[in-house]
Parts: structure tokens; sequence; C-alpha cells
């Protein structure tokens, strides 16, 4: 045996824990990674923590190294940053990224990480998951030079989005939110501001990723005639009232979903190239404005309630494992 970790489980919707638990040597064709950064992405972990995944949806959003099942007891994350500690040459001493969760050094194939190109700060990469959602967004939306575009919601997905997006030629991108505090991360990217109330409208094309029914309901009204929405929010289990009724007719609107877990037809790329292209988007420093938070390995069971509550405000809240 390789020895043991230490990993972080929800024990309970609302409860978490560090637990300990042996690691296996890696066989022929696996790796042993010892992990330096993971992420919370808040949205979706957030959801998992305060048990609010719904009963339909448990085999669809298991992550890739998921232990337990939903609600709970259930050891849940998917964006880790580690150094390779045995394996073959060509992975040994790398840096890489893998869909696993919090733990302190695991045992995986080979072929589940991706090398971190040299330029790409660890901490920095633990977005390449989330970043690899935008561009599956920005594939789905399929912009064109010089279209008026607007993502609606600025948490960490449509942060992520809205900086893909940044500098699309001739494009108007703007991103919008409900707390005049993301202004900040939006010059940071390189994009426009405002509130919902404030936002500009005749959009081309809007991408939702607020996870708010209000917010929906705004991506509607900025439309241009015959646009389309972009819906990338998770709801988990709470319903989500659609205004289909006054100009959603008349206009003759669009909402189309995107999800990670699948490419556009037509697109000709493979879920690793599209992961690869995520992580060279991570080159740029503009990036670093989407961590806003960062805590020790060790205090996650007492940080992830301040997340889920909002106590603790974050876009990608980074866990450093220096020390274990």
């Amino acid at each position: 045996m390789s020895g043991s970790a230490r990993s972080f489980w929800l024990a309970a919707p609302g409860r978490g824990e560090i637990r300990v638990e042996s690691v296996p040597d890696p066989a022929r064709d696996e790796i042993l990674v010892r992990t330096l950064y993971s992420g919370v992405s808040r949205g979706t972990e957030t959801l998992v923590f305060r048990g609010g995944v719904p009963d339909s949806q448990h085999d669809l959003m298991r992550a890739p190294y998921q232990e337990g099942d939903f609600p709970a007891p259930v050891k849940y994350g998917y964006l880790n940053v580690g150094v390779v500690e045995q394996g073959p040459p060509s992975l040994a001493g790398r840096t890489v990224f893998c869909l696993y969760p919090h733990q302190t050094r695991y045992v995986v194939p080979a072929s589940a990480v991706t090398v971190i190109p040299d330029g790409v700060p660890p901490e920095r990469a633990v977005l390449a998951g989330t970043v690899e959602t935008a561009v599956n967004a920005a594939w789905d939306a399929a912009p064109l030079v010089g279209d008026r575009i607007a993502v609606v919601g600025g948490g960490m997905v449509g942060c992520s989005v809205a900086g893909v997006l940044a500098g699309f030629p001739g494009a108007r991108v703007q991103l919008i939110d409900a707390d005049p505090a993301r202004a900040a991360v939006a010059s940071a990217l390189g994009v426009g501001f405002a509130t919902p109330a404030e936002a500009d409208d005749d959009c081309d094309v809007v991408i939702h990723a607020s996870a708010t029914s209000a917010g929906l309901a705004r991506s509607l009204e900025l439309l241009a005639p015959e646009a389309t929405v972009i819906e990338l929010s998770w709801y988990g289990d709470e319903p989500v009232p659609v205004p289909l009724g006054e100009f959603f007719h008349s206009r003759r609107l669009t909402v189309r979903s995107s999800q990670v877990g699948g490419i556009r037809p037509g697109r000709r790329r493979t879920y690793g190239e599209r992961l690869g292209l995520a992580l060279d988007l991570l080159h740029d420093a503009r990036f670093d404005a989407l961590i806003t938070g960062k805590s020790a390995f060790g205090e996650l069971p007492s940080v992830m309630p301040r997340l889920a509550s909002g106590a603790l405000p974050a876009l990608c809240h980074l866990v450093s494992y220096e020390g274990e």
C-alpha cells in the first residue's frame, strides 16, 4: 500500500468531515498523485453540500471519482491539481489536473490526468474544469463577429464564460449581476458590467448562469427577436418558473440547454481536446480574478457551511494542501 490519505466527505446534508483512508500502490497503468490545490465550485458543490441533488439526477450528477451516494455520505469534487509521485517517466514529477474530489493523495489511471502546460500556475489550473464548461457554452452559443452578448449571472461559471468570450472580434460582451461588486471582476476580465436593471438589451445571444428564475426571465427580456438564451444554470431540486407568455412567442425566442457532459454535434473535438484548450486559455492571468478565497484543506468542514450559506462569498474557493 502507498499509505494513507485524508479526504473530505459530506457526512450528512450540511455537515462535512475529514476522513482517513488507505491509498493502494499504483498498478502499471496507474499513477499516484499528491494534491497541491483543489477548488470548490460554489454553485454545484454547495448544492451537493445542502443535499439538493434531486433523486432523478443522482446518477447523472456523479463526479468521476465520487465515492458514496447522494445525498450522503458522499465524497464529491472535481477540481484537483497535484504532482505525480509515482508513474511512468513521461508523467513522474509533472503537475497535472484531474477531476478528483478533495483528498491529499490518490491513485487514478494515467489516462485520467492532463498535464498542466508550462506557464500556467497550479493555483490557477484548478479553474480548468469550469473554464472547460465555459468553452463548451461558447461552442453551444456559437457567437458571430460583432454580436451583442450578455452573460447573466456573475458566479464562477458566468465569469468563466465572460473571460472566454472577452475580446471576441467586434463583440459587445457584458456581464450582468445583481451584486455591484462583480463589476471589479468584469473589469479584470476585460468585459462590460451592468446590474439587471441597467443591462443593454437587443442581444444576439444571452448566456444564463445565475441559477435563478429572475435571471432567466431577465435573460429572455434582453434578447433581440429570434435570438437565443443558452441555459447553463443547474437548479437541482428547485422548481423554475419560465415566462413563456407575453413576448416569448411573438419574438420567436429560444431557450437551449448547455451541459459539459456533451459536446455540440459537428464540433469534431474530443473531451480531452476540450480540456486541453481550457488549460491553454489559463495562461491568461485575467482568470486569477475568479479565485476569491483560500483556506487550508483541514478547514473544509468549517468552510463549506459558510460557502453554502453565503456567509463566505466566493467564485472559486482555493483549497491549499501545504503541509499535508
